[in-house]
């Protein structure tokens, strides 16, 4: 195209309905109505465009750690895929936006990707407001969007949308498998420790009714903001309530520092602490003691199970010399979420998004394939992925240096299910969403 020449819409919107009408406020030019491929310079050309993802991680914030684990994960399917000759006859290619853990940057980073970068894909998210913000700008373009590793259980819920798969467990599933088990254990008093945004407040409340639900009793909520180091305050009132079980909803840097000073105070020897999801990069070097507690997570590296050993080596020699030395749970969501998603695309034979939809919605995908013990979905009511839940505390015999979790059980994903988010998720028709081919 020429530089000088008008900015048509990205995509050529397949469907004569009111929604081509957006191109007009959008770009200041009539709707493009034909097919998009036929009006560029490089459909002339004897080799194919490249399709494009683009790559939503944090790179800064307190989800930087995540992000990094996150992005390779994408990578690794992304070079499988083009070691085999791309898809559909065409290379990868990736593009990458720090989106900074903040929703404004999330909304800026999709828009540019996509009216600029004719992405196909969005992939990647950590944090649930910057997901959500994302999601509606995917959503406003037709564009498919991964959602691999937010956790509030709205992402499946009150903000799913049409154009987005969640590949994560979220805070109802973790609360559905540790909750009982940690009353009959622990006690029956509780404080809720909770990350002052929307996977936190979700989260806790998913815990709060299961807690309440099995005969427990939440004597407080005490409300932690973003970036918190300093965390004193907060532990003297607990201090101060004597609670028979802590339950955090509480991630990223702000896990860390928490961590590390409740070791300080040895308070992890008079409480019983549950995470409800321990991301791998936020423990990850922090030393055995600051390990404590039960959490939840939905992949371990050593998992005795076939083609676990295999994928860890491939990690290791796609990405030597990482500070991580062997992935983790952020890793594997985003690794599975995108090579699910080019096989569906292969499988579609088309980039056509609806197609492309319609492949993802209800996907079956083996445990042996996910390195998984139970087989997995994607809910098509609520486009979350159902997988196995793993609950876990530190390894005091481990079998090598990074070996720091042990395993206790593995939850069924039919038994831990978010059925709240069934009622709550209204996704857009077919007909309302965009539809175009890249």
């Amino acid at each position: 195209m020429n530089k000088t020449d008008p900015l048509p819409s990205r995509r050529s919107l397949l469907k004569g309905t009111g929604l081509a009408l957006a191109g007009v406020g959008l770009y200041g030019v009539a709707p493009f109505m034909g097919p998009w491929k036929h009006n560029r310079v490089w459909a002339q050309a004897a080799q194919k465009k490249p399709l494009v993802i683009g790559l939503t991680m944090d790179a800064s914030g307190m989800y930087a750690a995540s992000g990094g684990e996150e992005r390779l994960g994408a990578m690794m399917a992304i070079k499988e895929f083009n070691d085999k000759g791309g898809v559909l006859g065409r290379r990868i290619e990736a593009i990458h936006i720090d989106t900074e853990t903040t929703p404004a940057t999330g909304s800026r980073v999709a828009e540019r990707m996509i009216t600029r970068n004719e992405a196909t894909y969005l992939i990647g998210a950590v944090h649930s407001g910057v997901s959500n913000a994302i999601s509606q700008v995917a959503q406003k373009y037709g564009t498919i969007f991964l959602n691999t590793n937010s956790s509030s259980p709205t992402e499946a819920g009150k903000d799913c949308h049409r154009t987005k798969f969640v590949w994560d467990g979220n805070g109802t599933n973790f609360s559905n498998a540790i909750v009982k088990n940690a009353i009959a254990a622990s006690g029956k008093n509780w404080v809720l420790l909770t990350n002052d945004y929307v996977w936190g407040h979700t989260t806790s409340k998913a815990t709060r009714a299961i807690v309440e639900a099995n005969g427990g009793k939440i004597i407080d909520e005490l409300l932690v903001p973003q970036n918190t180091r300093d965390f004193s305050a907060y532990l003297l009132k607990l201090q101060q309530l004597k609670p028979n079980v802590v339950a955090t909803a509480v991630g990223g840097d702000d896990i860390k520092a928490l961590r590390q000073q409740v070791v300080q105070l040895k308070m992890q020897q008079s409480i019983a602490w549950i995470n409800n999801q321990q991301d791998w990069p936020d423990v990850y070097g922090l030393g055995p003691e600051a390990i404590f507690g039960v959490f939840g997570t939905t992949w371990y590296y050593r998992l005795d199970l076939p083609g676990v050993k295999e994928f860890v080596a491939a990690y290791q020699k796609q990405f030597p010399g990482m500070a991580i030395r062997v992935p983790g749970n952020v890793y594997h969501n985003s690794y599975m979420a995108t090579r699910e998603l080019l096989r569906c695309t292969e499988e579609a034979g088309t980039t056509q998004n609806i197609a492309v939809i319609k492949k993802l919605e209800g996907r079956q995908m083996k445990a042996a394939d996910r390195l998984q013990h139970f087989d997995a979905w994607m809910d098509p009511v609520t486009h979350q992925c159902q997988q196995t839940i793993y609950m876990a505390r530190y390894n005091d015999q481990p079998a090598e240096k990074d070996d720091i979790f042990k395993i206790i059980t593995q939850a069924n994903p039919k038994d831990v299910m978010d059925t709240d988010a069934q009622g709550t998720c209204k996704l857009e028709s077919y007909e309302s969403t965009p539809s175009y081919d890249v």
